[in-house]
């Protein structure tokens, strides 16, 4: 369990009140990520949600139903973490920013080559070419979501060239609402099957293969996966 000294508060704003938890500020880019992977007793300063965490103040049974639809704490901070905001201060945000800047920047260097060269960006290159873009970093989404628009803006920048892979997976139907909020953005086609089971189709870097296929099989332990030629 995070410390209160180093925790920060997630805030949701609803019907005029706020519902505030106290989290660990370092987990809630893996917590987005993949909600599996991260305990709610790591994440989480005290296992209370708030009106007001500096004050005390607590909200009601009766509130927390009417805005969350559940006094269930997991699925309540779910809610805040996934609609509302997190307060850092400007130190922690820069820190943030920073560390998720430089994981950018080290993935397009591992996935991108130059296509005249063949050979790989030096990443100060790479660095340049997203400060020349203005390219903003947010310190709470997934590195692999946002190397695609840093991709999109460094483009005309810098040549820049992807060997990519087509997987066809496939998935237990009871497991699709978990792998869809992962996948969405990448899927191709997809299909349900006469059995029940969700198959659908993405393309990915070559070098994101096996860590995309890791991630889709800790929400589904009984995927199938076939590359595509």
């Amino acid at each position: 369990m995070v410390s209160l000294d180093d925790a920060v508060i997630a805030r949701l704003e609803k019907g005029g009140k706020r519902y505030e938890i106290l989290v660990d500020p370092d987990l809630v880019d893996a917590w987005k990520d993949d909600p599996e992977s991260v305990e709610l007793d790591d994440l989480l300063a005290t296992d209370e949600v708030w009106h007001d965490a500096k004050a005390g103040d607590r909200p009601t049974e009766e509130k927390l139903v009417g805005v969350f639809g559940t006094t269930d704490l997991e699925e309540c901070v779910a809610k805040i973490l996934t609609d509302g905001s997190v307060q850092l201060t400007t130190e922690q945000r820069k820190k943030m920013v920073s560390n998720k800047r430089a994981a950018i920047i080290a993935e397009i260097a591992m996935l991108a080559i130059d296509p005249k060269t063949k050979l790989p960006h030096p990443p100060q290159r790479i660095e340049n070419a997203l400060e020349e873009a203005r390219f903003s970093v947010d310190p709470f989404i997934p590195v692999d979501k946002q190397v695609k628009s840093a991709v999109d803006e460094i483009r005309p920048l810098i040549p820049l060239s992807f060997t990519t892979v087509k997987l066809a997976f496939k998935i237990a139907g009871a497991n699709y609402g978990s792998v869809l909020s992962l996948v969405r953005e990448d899927v191709l086609r997809e299909e349900w099957l006469p059995d029940g089971d969700w198959a659908f189709t993405v393309e990915v870097p070559a070098g994101m293969k096996i860590d995309y296929i890791a991630k889709v099989g800790k929400r589904a332990p009984d995927v199938v996966v076939k590359e595509l030629d």
